[in-house]
């Protein structure tokens, strides 16, 4: 099987650093590069294209709410036509860093708490998935698989791939469990291995109740650059992966 490994990346912000964007890089497959909004700025994102060019990493964009006190995790009440435009101007400083590096970008993401707002109100991924498409058809996204994100971005002909989350706990309706709850983010590297292995197997993982939960079609793996231990994490998804018998590839030659 083939599978992508996926990571949040260039979340660093002047002098404050966040994550280890190199040591990512060396085990993803996939980088989604924040753009200046919940995190980064113009010289952090000029050094994950380059080390995106350097390990032949999936370059995408990461694009969040206006919101670098909160880094993007407090949802806000904006008119889902005003967020589509800052969600452009996002991607487009990315696209303008990465021409000039000579390296694509050949995908877009939410970050954070516009993934939530957008369940809540589907117009949100709707006028988002619009706007990329207008902007090139040929941009591809890593969505949460089954859901109303996907629909959108495939309404509009984006090319989409089922992504889940290695070190994040699921309830039993296949949601994120909250940050704020115990054990919603997952740290022990031997658990993170049990479960991608159950997922390769059946594509399910196990709820923070003690239920199954199964994400069909999904083949996008991804870890949270900011969570404590994210590098040894994804070098155990990596490890779990091929140690099954499976490859790591970028998501944008999985659709």
């Amino acid at each position: 099987m083939k599978v992508d490994i996926n990571s949040d990346l260039g979340e660093s912000y002047g002098r404050w650093t966040l994550g280890d964007d190199e040591g990512m890089m060396k085990i993803i497959s996939s980088a989604n590069v924040a753009c200046g909004y919940h995190g980064g700025d113009a010289l952090t994102m000029t050094r994950c294209v380059e080390l995106a060019k350097e390990h032949g990493v999936a370059l995408g964009s990461h694009c969040g709410l206006p919101d670098l006190l909160g880094f993007g995790r407090v949802p806000m009440d904006i008119d889902p036509r005003v967020l589509s435009r800052h969600f452009l101007y996002q991607h487009g400083a990315l696209e303008a860093i990465a021409k000039v590096g000579g390296y694509p970008v050949s995908h877009c993401s939410t970050h954070g708490a516009m993934g939530e707002m957008g369940r809540r109100n589907p117009d949100y991924d709707d006028f988002f998935f619009e706007m990329m498409a207008k902007f090139n058809p040929e941009l591809k996204t890593s969505v949460i698989a089954g859901s109303m994100a996907e629909k959108m971005a495939q309404k509009h002909g984006l090319a989409t791939v089922g992504k889940v989350f290695a070190d994040r706990a699921y309830d039993d309706e296949g949601n994120l469990v909250n940050r704020k709850v115990p054990n919603s983010v997952i740290h022990d590297l031997d658990e993170v291995q049990r479960r991608i292995v159950q997922f390769l197997d059946d594509e399910s993982f196990t709820t923070i109740t003690g239920g199954k939960v199964r994400f069909k079609g999904a083949r996008s793996i991804l870890v949270h650059s900011d969570t404590t231990g994210a590098v040894e994490i994804a070098q155990a998804v990596r490890d779990a992966i091929e140690g099954g018998g499976g490859e790591v590839v970028p998501f944008t030659e999985l659709c």
